[in-house]
């Protein structure tokens, strides 16, 4: 699930990236355009299977991300905005922050 917050004087948006694992998962990182493609460990949730991380992007981009479970299982959001093929033979998540 991704969340975004926009706010009307600011020229940015708030991104809340949530992602559902297996409980086989201790740890979750998200690896992204905005981040310099730099593994960002995500917090879990108590009591859940969900990890969240949040951020604030410039209004009116596009962004790709993917997230890198136990830091060796690529996953994608399954309610990112688009996807785009990334070179690897697979795809990256894309969030789009239009308001």
């Amino acid at each position: 699930m991704i969340n975004k917050r926009f706010f009307k004087t600011r020229d940015e948006v708030e991104v809340t990236f949530d992602i559902e694992v297996p409980d086989t998962a201790s740890q979750v990182a998200i690896v992204a355009d905005f981040l310099d493609w730099e593994p960002q460990p995500m917090k879990k949730v108590p009591k859940s299977h969900h990890f969240k991380f949040k951020t604030r992007l410039p209004k009116d981009g596009q962004f790709q991300f993917r997230y890198l479970m136990n830091d060796q299982t690529w996953v994608n959001d399954p309610v990112a905005d688009s996807y785009i093929p990334n070179g690897y033979g697979e795809e990256n998540c894309l969030v789009y922050t239009h308001g």
